[in-house]
């Protein structure tokens, strides 16, 4: 039976797949059109080839597939944290507001997921007006996705924010979907207005969209080492109850009430070996609150 320390790798190959396939596949587009000399595609307007235009080639298969495990790959990310914070194996979702937030991510990530597999499959040659509805589709729903993933989170750090991991999560999340989300508003500008220029940035939003993808993969592995249960709500409101942190109470569970076990010193600072700071926040290691 797999221990706590490697379970956590029967899923957080996940995003991994889908980052490193999404990465592949547009890079044997770009390469493709390069080496072949730039040609410009039936479907092309401008000098600058769009990911479509050579996605429409005899490249489509490689495109499909690539967009379907991408698609797949980004909803499976979302149903599987979601999951592990039910199962109490990453930290709870304390409030309904945060349950809501979750579900509608996912709801936004399966929405995005099937644009992005229904352009692949309706190029832009043959069904032009239809790849740019599902296009659009793809690109509302993974911006959806994007900010509610990013307010849970944030609720979720504003209650423990001595989960030092936990925060640095939702900041980075924020900071890669803020500047997709603003290149995605300049990018529906510059579509129909300068070509080449939309193309320029369509190729940037795409690469950009697989360091997205890697984020789960961070998030997903802070359920390593962590048994089920442990960080369930139950839980947590009984350690807040007792006044007692996330560390602190990992320890007792993993030491037996003894000492900290092997593995979780404290540095100088205050912060553990594994993320987590002690005594942060209120004196019962959540944020405190201005009445």
């Amino acid at each position: 039976m797999l221990s706590n320390l490697h379970y956590h790798w029967l899923y957080v190959w996940i995003p991994l797949v889908g980052s490193f396939v999404w990465f592949g596949t547009l890079w044997a587009l770009l390469i493709t059109w390069l080496a072949s000399g730039r040609p410009k595609y039936v479907s092309q307007e401008g000098k600058i080839a769009y990911i479509s235009d050579v996605g429409a080639s005899f490249l489509k298969p490689l495109f499909i597939v690539g967009c379907v495990v991408t698609g797949v790959s980004f909803f499976l990310s979302l149903v599987v944290e979601r999951w592990l914070r039910h199962d109490g194996r990453l930290v709870a979702n304390m409030r309904r507001r945060e349950r809501v937030l979750s579900s509608l991510a996912i709801l936004g990530s399966f929405i995005g997921g099937c644009g992005l597999i229904l352009l692949s499959i309706f190029d832009t040659k043959n069904y032009t007006n239809l790849h740019r509805l599902f296009l659009l589709i793809f690109i509302v729903g993974v911006g959806l996705s994007a900010i509610f993933t990013v307010l849970e989170f944030r609720w979720i750090s504003k209650d423990f924010i001595e989960v030092r991991k936990l925060k640095a999560a939702y900041i980075a999340k924020g900071i890669i979907a803020c500047i997709l989300i603003l290149l995605a508003i300049a990018f529906a500008v510059l579509l129909f207005e300068v070509p080449d220029a939309g193309a320029v940035l369509e190729w940037t939003i795409a690469f950009g969209f697989t360091f997205y993808l890697l984020t789960f993969f961070w998030d997903l592995r802070m359920s390593k080492g962590v048994s089920r249960g442990e960080l369930s709500q139950q839980r947590l409101l009984a350690m807040q109850r007792r006044g007692q942190g996330i560390t602190a109470m990992r320890e007792t569970n993993q030491a037996g009430a003894g000492s900290p076990p092997h593995g979780h010193h404290t540095h100088p600072n205050g912060t553990a070996a594994n993320g987590y700071e002690r005594n942060a926040g209120g004196p019962n290691g959540y944020a405190q609150r201005h009445m």
